[in-house]
């Protein structure tokens, strides 16, 4: 008899089957088991209910034969009614089943190499188990027999080399035992995590880099390091405990205890367990090529086409054990049809390497020799240079990657601190290039080392005797025997150029968006006017956004004309000696910083310095004005929005700047009853996050709408402000604030100052 009679009017419950696999299953199904019916466990999603998901899936591309004009069914819709059943709900929370199954095909599962320890043991070995108890309910206490299909892993296995029979692993791990300590990690890694001492160290790593921000923007970065620190170690313990008991990976391990859950229950339900290997796209069914998102090659195969993947470390003779789709779906059908007895699980490999071995020598000739004649196009610079792997062995591969990781630590480093600049922010841009680089590497070299360097043979003669067993056109529908995949046909003319198709388009959207950038780059978007009455403002900030000048530049500016020769000298010369402090302490809190230089000021009178600015200062300082930012704030007056300048400096230095803006905040000098400054401010200066709760405040009670409102600054400690309002903008910005800038996708200009200005010249003392 054909799977097609065998299995007509079969009722058969699958889970995961908006997944990879469940929905290769579903299509063979649909269209080469007429008779059979499908039960799917899907979640709702949102506002979308669980059959709404189901008629969604089934007008993809590969269903759409199954329904319309010649087929029995008019659309989706009416496919699903006919053929699928849909039960909401997941196995965090099995639903009761339908009585009348006859199979069941769990093909859900976490199927990430690195899941948190609590997430794998939850799904693979709980999640398992909830599921049998509901199949077991289904009986309603009768001796019904629901044969039980397990989909599970070949590598199982876990770290053993040599031939691995289809058969029951070898180990003495506790399920029960280990899922208990698995769900209780994450309570414990939480509250390892909220210890002082950790508390600490994230406290003083976001001091480090927001300071000068604030301190609420450092606790909302310490925040963020605790719980990326918190499900880090999830995964790591998750992948030690695994390795401890001789698995490579949480996946694998979770993936084999589950295993023994299923085989406890073997008793009561027929079972299969079917272990694929490394599970890659159809070799012809539901089409050459098929795959649904990126599994395990496709990552390494990418970034070796884009020339980022120098080394692997693999022996050049280790088999990959690679299976396409359609055999593993093959394989699962050919299963369902079987009767296995009770309490004789049988197993089934759906592998490669016992009669078609694919080497990582093998795979490297054929991903090199496709990408050879079809490089990945990089614009300007060309096609893609290809990488010589020399298969070196782990070690080599892991010192040269530690050794990039230290060289990229120290650059980093040096970046951070140099004075800011066109060059520095495109140094910083390559260096992030190349950290994501070594990220990926570090990541992939991680999760695959062990598959890369791993000896397995995985024997499937069961699996040959289901292709074997298989008659007439069958063998074509259904076929499971891998050894008439031509390797190098299957990697250069079906696999390789279907998972890098949608990468291919992808450049050439970004090729044109790139093109767009580059020629706006430094163009800012046009203001518009409000166009629902409400009013928005435009702050901006002075020092470094509007003109090239800082706090100890513009302090000398004022304060050494009231000095004589003598006095400037001795002046020049002890800031020179503190220069070093002042430049730490601006870099640890702004706020300190520009206290401790206005403290110089004392003794000094108010009115002098007002009139020095009027008549000696003013034309320097709109000198040093750049044009650019000039135009921009006209632009925002035009538009009819509110010019805001917010800044640390003194007041009597934005005097020169009033007819530009319509309000200006700036620090006030505090003066005795004689007009003399005491050294003081009359109230905190106005830096970090008390720009943005000043911006904040201005805007309550009023209908100024802070979403359409626009800001302009240069350092990271306005990182508070620009968040603040709908359109930031990053003005020359510092490294960090660039950095930022860029990951938050806002506009970044270089507003230049004129070229007749010198950052050198004293207006008023270099002339005498």
């Amino acid at each position: 008899m054909s799977l097609a009679d065998q299995l007509a009017g079969k009722k058969v419950l699958v889970t995961g089957v908006t997944g990879f696999v469940g929905e290769a299953l579903l299509h063979r199904i649909l269209g080469d088991l007429p008779g059979t019916t499908v039960v799917a466990i899907i979640r709702p999603k949102g506002s979308m209910t669980g059959t709404a998901r189901m008629a969604q899936m089934l007008k993809k591309d590969i269903f759409q034969p199954f329904y319309g004009e010649g087929t029995p069914y008019a659309d989706a819709d009416e496919l699903t009614a006919a053929r699928v059943e849909v039960v909401e709900g997941d196995l965090s929370d099995v639903p009761a089943l339908p009585k009348d199954l006859d199979i069941v095909v769990h093909c859900a599962g976490d199927v990430s190499f690195d899941p948190p320890i609590h997430e794998a043991f939850t799904t693979n070995v709980l999640g398992t188990k909830s599921l049998l108890e509901r199949i077991d309910e289904s009986r309603d206490g009768t001796d019904r027999r629901i044969h039980y299909v397990h989909i599970s892993t070949a590598y199982t296995a876990g770290r053993r080399r040599g031939a691995i029979p289809e058969a029951s692993v070898e180990h003495t791990v506790d399920w029960r035992v280990e899922a208990e300590a698995g769900m209780a990690m994450k309570s414990r890694i939480e509250e390892a995590s909220r210890s002082a001492a950790m508390l600490t160290k994230f406290r003083k790593e976001s001091e480090k880099l927001h300071r000068r921000a604030g301190h609420l923007t450092a606790a909302a970065d310490t925040e963020r390091r605790r719980t990326e620190w918190v499900a880090k170690k999830l995964v790591e313990t998750g992948t030690e405990r695994a390795r401890s008991l001789g698995w490579t990976d949480c996946y694998t391990f979770t993936k084999a205890l589950g295993e023994r859950v299923v085989e406890e229950f073997a008793s009561k339900l027929p079972t299969s367990i079917v272990r694929p290997a490394i599970i890659e796209s159809a070799v012809q069914s539901p089409h050459p090529g098929w795959i649904e998102g990126f599994k395990m090659a496709e990552p390494l195969i990418l970034a070796y086409g884009r020339g980022e993947l120098p080394e692997f470390p693999a022996s050049p003779d280790s088999v990959v054990e690679i299976i396409p789709v359609d055999h593993v779906v093959g394989a699962i059908c050919a299963v369902m049809a079987t009767e296995p007895e009770l309490s004789k699980p049988e197993y089934y490999h759906v592998s490669s390497g016992a009669r078609n071995p694919l080497t990582f020598e093998q795979l490297y000739a054929g991903v090199r020799a496709y990408f050879s004649k079809h490089p990945f196009d990089l614009g300007e610079r060309g096609a893609v240079r290809l990488p010589v792997w020399k298969f070196p062995g782990g070690d080599s591969v892991e010192s040269m990657l530690r050794y990039g990781e230290r060289a990229h630590k120290i650059a980093d480093q040096i970046i951070t601190h140099v004075p800011r600049g066109e060059r520095t922010r495109k140094y910083a841009r390559e260096l992030d290039v190349q950290k994501r680089r070594i990220d990926f590497l570090r990541r992939y070299m991680d999760l695959y080392s062990e598959y890369a360097q791993a000896e397995l043979q995985f024997i499937d003669d069961n699996v040959l005797a289901l292709h074997n067993a298989l008659e007439g056109d069958d063998r074509e529908k259904f076929w499971c025997d891998t050894s008439i995949v031509d390797w190098q046909h299957y990697l250069q003319e079906v696999h390789c150029p279907s998972v890098t198709d949608s990468l291919r388009r992808l450049d050439v959207v970004r090729k044109k968006r790139n093109k767009a950038l580059a020629e706006t780059a430094g163009t800012l978007k046009k203001v518009q006017p409000s166009d629902d009455g409400s009013q928005i403002i435009a702050a901006f900030d002075m020092d470094g956004t509007l003109l090239s000048s800082n706090v100890i530049e513009t302090y000398l500016w004022m304060r050494l004309l009231e000095l004589d020769s003598h006095q400037r000298v001795g002046e020049i010369g002890s800031m020179l000696r503190k220069l070093p402090k002042l430049i730490a302490a601006e870099r640890k809190d702004r706020g300190t910083f520009l206290r401790t230089i206005y403290r110089r000021y004392q003794g000094a009178d108010l009115d002098e310095l007002n009139r020095i600015v009027d008549e000696v200062l003013a034309e320097h300082v709109l000198e040093r004005l750049s044009g650019a930012a000039v135009r921009r704030i006209r632009e925002h007056k035009a538009a009819g929005h509110t010019t805001i300048l917010i800044t640390g400096a003194v007041r009597p230095l934005t005097r020169p700047l009033e007819p530009l803006f319509d309000e200006i905040v700036a620090a006030e000098l505090a003066v005795d009853d004689r007009g003399r400054c005491t050294g003081f401010l009359s109230g905190p200066p106005l830096v970090g996050e008390s720009r943005a709760a000043w911006i904040k405040h201005r805007a309550r009670g009023t209908n100024i709408d802070l979403s359409k409102s626009y800001a302009y600054a240069d350092s990271h400690s306005d990182l508070p402000m620009l968040t603040t309002v709908g359109n930031p903008v990053a003005v020359s910005p510092d490294v960090s604030l660039f950095r930022a800038a860029r990951a938050a996708r806002w506009q970044i200009v270089d507003w230049k100052t004129p070229a007749t200005s010198s950052r050198l010249e004293i207006p008023g003392v270099n002339a005498r």
